[in-house]
């Protein structure tokens, strides 16, 4: 494994690890300090208010986990596909790849810990002034950040050299 694969996972990880470590943090000063629950919904500035919503379901509420079972069957798919991203950063050789999947990793194992804590994911940044009708997390913007840098990537990715023979390049 090259030097800069490895730096890349590094990188990757510390992402991850950052992204964990501020969603937590904003969600228990969101419940325990501000304690957010009873207030409901507290305007910030403009068109940003903080209001409480207990996610059951997956991303902006999709798939809602009512049960149990289900509950735990997010949990278990949500980190196996932590585990599968966590070993594809292992082979991302570039750095917007290892920063997409990184920050994915992080909002997975972000939302994956309250789900567990909870039953549900803590949710509370609320700018549906602006016509975005959901409430989302910390964990919910990385997710989504690092899918469109995956976007970015797919389209700026690696060009392959083409040859005049198309035999040279299936070998």
């Amino acid at each position: 494994m090259s030097r800069a694969v490895t730096k890349l996972g590094g990188l990757a990880y510390a992402l991850a690890a950052l992204v964990i470590v501020l969603d937590q943090a904003s969600k228990y000063w969101i419940l325990e300090v501000f304690n957010l629950p009873a207030r409901g919904s507290v305007p910030l500035a403009g068109p940003l208010n903080l209001t409480m919503v207990w996610n059951q379901g997956v991303s902006f509420g999709l798939l809602r986990a009512e049960q149990d079972l289900m509950r735990w069957a997010l949990v278990a798919f949500a980190v196996g596909v932590s585990i599968f991203l966590a070993i594809w950063v292992r082979r991302a050789g570039r750095a917007i790849l290892a920063a997409a999947l990184g920050l994915i990793i992080g909002g997975a194992v972000g939302n994956v810990i309250d789900r567990a804590r909870f039953g549900a994911v803590a949710d509370f940044v609320d700018v549906s002034a602006l016509h975005f009708p959901w409430v989302f997390n910390i964990a919910d913007a990385a997710i989504n950040i690092g899918i469109a840098l995956l976007f970015v990537d797919m389209i700026r990715g690696e060009k392959r050299p083409t040859s005049a023979n198309p035999t040279e390049d299936a070998a």
